[in-house]
């Protein structure tokens, strides 16, 4: 059997819930469970300021689109592409792509949770390999094993900057 992958999925500006709704309705009057096998509108956490009250709020990170994990075949693709409020895939012309896991993994989904192990220390030098600081050269200010990231310290306008990076964007040098 093909494997899964996950796919974007443009929609009407504010019906990615009906569209998640329907299509995971959809799923099980079909049986395609073992081919579409997660339908997600990522949502992130925000803090807002209203009349000075601090208000925590949902919001899509991606307005416009979902994200959908399935078996592209010409089923599944039928499915969602004539479920009510999708306009389409994401991809050059009528062919999908599907997201990589580093992109999957850059959205806070991962495919497996791999413990990290580090032998990083305080002091030692590391090269940032990936992102915006991209072959920065830095020394470790810290280290937070519960966020998986490290903390160096980036001239930027003539002043020492503090960079919070991943452990998968550095190597030690």
């Amino acid at each position: 059997m093909a494997e899964a992958h996950w796919y974007v999925v443009h929609t009407y500006s504010g019906y990615e819930n009906k569209v998640k709704v329907d299509i995971e309705k959809t799923i099980e009057n079909r049986g395609l469970q073992d081919q579409i096998l997660e339908v997600s509108v990522p949502m992130q956490s925000v803090v807002e300021l209203k009349n000075g009250v601090e208000k925590k709020a949902d919001k899509k990170m991606f307005p416009g689109y979902v994200l959908i994990n399935m078996v592209m075949n010409d089923d599944t693709w039928y499915v969602v592409r004539n479920t009510r409020g999708v306009t389409g895939f994401v991809g050059p012309g009528s062919k999908p792509v599907p997201l990589s896991e580093e992109e999957m993994a850059s959205l806070g989904f991962k495919g497996e949770d791999v413990d990290v192990q580090i032998d990083y220390a305080v002091g030692d030098m590391i090269v940032v390999t990936a992102g915006a600081w991209k072959d920065t050269v830095g020394s470790i200010k810290s280290i937070n094993e519960t966020k998986k990231t490290i903390t160096i310290n980036v001239e930027m306008f003539g002043r020492e900057t503090p960079v919070e990076l991943s452990f998968t964007e550095v190597k030690k040098m």
